[in-house]
């Protein structure tokens, strides 16, 4: 009997990552231990996922201008991480590393095609030409000649196995509409070649094998809806070069007068496999479909809708599905027991309680789930009776006291209550301080708004999430949809609040919420709500309307010194605009992006979303962190004045962050070039400035010791001279 169970969603993809041919991602690898995975996009980056966590623990990309062609693995043997890019350019890397470009770097003479890591045998090699070698081997010499054994034929597949000690690599290629397959075995340097079966208007669409007792099963999923097996001997005497496979059914993919179109598959046990595909009855239009099938008994024994669709790949690790649905990489936790005539036809009864899934699946709690959730000391059981009657209370009075009911009976019932009758009920339910599970409840009572704005698009409570997030400690996690929902109706104050509040805001969200406060025009923003705080106390607001000439010494730095130095002629306008001196944005924007500096975030994952900022508005961040920059440097202890104003330290690194995600924009940008200038100026100028701090500091320590040493009794008269 098998099962599916829980499902959540593991991150989102981006645009190359959907559905249909040719999307997708490039690969789903084991990570370096138990619950880790790495996801290769069909691109530049590659992320380290903890899935029972639902979240990334690492992310690299190459440059722009370089795609990642072979997926990357894990050397479990050292826990370095391995990718190709570029077809030839291999690279390893360990957790530590952030920059690509900095890790270890090899060009090989051939191209790629996959490299498999095994877990007591090390990384192998293939090459698109039908070469293999072990990582350890092409290491000693990256540039050694690889041969080419398949000519002109294409490989389709490829998996690698250990078998007694033995590193055994068997991949599958295609040639004018025939396909043949070839066993390596490394340490012993044997290859063998075969030509499999050919089936008549049919093809093979999609491979998977494993080997058991030196006997290797290949599993062929064709495209006459039907799966083949192929045993192959690992112990092969014989002599012959070709030798044909030969090739038996092993399930049909219909049921019912139902037939699935396949395109990829796993095993999972040795009675059981999985297929995703399209399900089409005749006359009635196919819906992709997650499936799981017993071929011992040749039957269907479970199967999930997949509505938003796929990219046709299924990977499966550690009792769990992988498979992209919509623009999501979705999860889900399946079981497998022993087959019986009695599980496979579905009369087996279950004397067992369920086991409850230890994931929780944050995203999308709504309606029945609010009131599980509130449920969870129950049976399992008891959960199913109650969501039961709660279906059949739909359609109850929404006015319900909160005192005789749980809160999950309580926000169902206001489902479909009017607004005022809504509004009143959760402001009721939040005012029992006492309650127990409150930071839950404030949780479901912001999801319960979300869910009615998502389904009524006029509605927002603005005012009434601003008391909330004001009022209450929350975190994204908590709410998670709050964000998305201000993002979409540009409530730029929610939006700051959060940003002040919240710890754990992922580090996508900030980067949209920075781009869409740069990308908002300052007349818009005038007529707003923002809290100005922040920079109250320190902004030049009418900077459009002053031209003020100072002669100001900043921590050792004069511009008019510095300017002979660089010689550089420029105009008033573009001085005022680039100096420093004025701030290039207005009151209620500059509020905005210090609440961004003030959040919390992950370099690692955050670069990688800032190198997609477009060049003028990096250019203008930019010229705002200068201004800070410049603002900060006019005062003895470097601190801004204000409430929560941005720190010197927020200011640099987000400084630093901008330049590495867009130094060679910046470097091309004509509007950009002055900036650089004077920004290397006054920080080469504060370079020296602490330089001779430093000095002095020295020279005094060693005046306080020498006073140490006279008698406090003398009196004398002394010159220090500072050279």
């Amino acid at each position: 009997m098998a099962a599916l169970c829980e499902s959540f969603t593991l991150c989102g993809l981006g645009p190359s990552g959907g559905v249909g041919l040719g999307g997708g991602l490039l690969a789903l690898e084991p990570g370096p231990d138990p619950d880790h995975v790495l996801l290769t996009d069909r691109g530049r980056t590659a992320t380290l996922f903890k899935v029972s966590d639902q979240k990334p623990l690492g992310c690299w990309s190459v440059k722009h201008g370089q795609i990642i062609t072979c997926p990357v693995v894990c050397n479990f043997e050292t826990h370095e991480y391995i990718a190709v890019h570029d077809d030839k350019v291999l690279r390893i890397w360990k957790n530590k590393d952030i920059n690509l470009d900095k890790v270890f770097k090899a060009t090989l003479s051939a191209d790629v095609y996959r490299i498999h890591s095994l877990s007591n045998g090390g990384p192998v090699v293939l090459f698109k030409g039908g070469g293999v070698r072990t990582l350890d081997v092409l290491l000693e010499a990256p540039q050694q000649e690889i041969e080419n054994i398949i000519s002109d034929e294409v490989i389709k597949w490829s998996e690698a196995f250990t078998e007694g000690q033995q590193p055994v690599l068997i991949f599958a290629t295609e040639k004018d509409g025939d396909f043949f397959v070839y066993v390596q075995k490394l340490k012993m340097n044997s290859l063998h070649k075969y030509k499999l079966e050919q089936q008549e208007l049919s093809k093979p669409l999609s491979f998977t094998a494993y080997i058991k007792n030196q006997m290797i099963t290949l599993l062929c999923l064709y495209s006459n809806d039907a799966v083949y097996k192929v045993l192959i001997p690992l112990q092969q005497n014989t002599e012959e070069e070709e030798q044909i496979l030969s090739k038996s059914l092993l399930l049909n993919l219909s049921v019912s007068g139902s037939v699935l179109k396949g395109t990829s598959f796993v095993v999972l046990d040795k009675d059981h496999i999985a297929v995703l595909g399209s399900l089409a009855a005749s006359g009635e239009e196919s819906k992709e479909c997650l499936t799981i099938w017993n071929t011992k008994f040749q039957t269907l024994q479970i199967s999930k809708e997949l509505p938003l669709g796929t990219s046709g790949q299924l990977w499966c690790y550690e009792e769990k599905f992988f498979f992209t649905h919509g623009k999501v990489l979705t999860v889900i936790m399946y079981k497998c027991e022993t087959s019986s005539l009695a599980a496979a036809v579905g009369k087996l009864k279950d004397s067992q309680t369920p086991d409850v899934s230890s994931f929780v699946n944050w995203n999308t709690l709504g309606d029945e789930e609010l009131v599980v959730s509130f449920q969870s000391q129950q049976s399992v059981a008891l959960k199913s009776e109650s969501k039961m009657t709660l279906r059949s209370k739909r359609n109850a009075v929404a006015k319900v006291q909160p005192d005789t009911v749980s809160v999950g009976q309580l926000l169902l019932n206001l489902k479909d209550a009017p607004t005022t009758v809504f509004e009143d009920e959760l402001r009721q339910l939040m005012s029992k301080a006492q309650m127990p599970d409150f930071q839950a409840t404030i949780g479901c009572v912001i999801t319960a708004l979300i869910n009615r704005c998502k389904t009524n698009p006029k509605y927002y409570p603005r005012n009434f999430l601003l008391q909330i997030v004001q009022t209450r400690d929350l975190s994204y996690s908590l709410c998670p949809d709050l964000m998305a929902v201000a993002l979409e109706k540009k409530d730029v104050h929610l939006l700051q609040i959060c940003l002040q509040r919240f710890p754990d805001i992922p580090e996508e969200i900030t980067y949209t919420c920075l781009k869409v406060f740069l990308s908002i025009s300052e007349a818009y923003l005038q007529r707003v709500d923002v809290n100005l705080e922040s920079v109250i106390c320190y902004i030049d607001i009418e900077f459009n309307n002053k031209e003020v000439k100072t002669e100001i010494v900043e921590n050792g730095f004069n511009a008019e010194r510095e300017q002979d130095i660089w010689d550089t002629k420029i105009t008033k306008e573009t001085h005022l605009a680039t100096d420093g001196e004025f701030c290039p944005v207005g009151p209620q924007k500059a509020a905005l992006l210090n609440a961004v500096l003030h959040s919390a975030y992950s370099e690692t994952f955050l670069l990688p979303h800032l190198k997609n900022l477009p060049a003028q508005q990096a250019v203008l961040f930019l010229r705002y962190l200068y201004y800070l920059y410049v603002k900060c440097s006019e005062k003895i202890n470097t601190t801004l004045p204000g409430i929560r104003p941005p720190t010197i330290n927020q200011i640099m690194d987000w400084m630093c962050l901008l330049l590495d995600a867009h130094f060679t924009v910046m470097v091309m940008l004509p509007e950009a070039k002055q900036l650089l200038s004077n920004l290397h100026k006054f920080v080469r100028a504060q370079v020296r400035f602490y330089s001779e701090l430093n000095k002095i500091e020295g020279s005094l320590r060693e005046l306080q010791r020498l006073n140490h040493q006279k008698d406090p009794h003398t009196y004398s008269i002394e010159v220090l001279e500072l050279i």
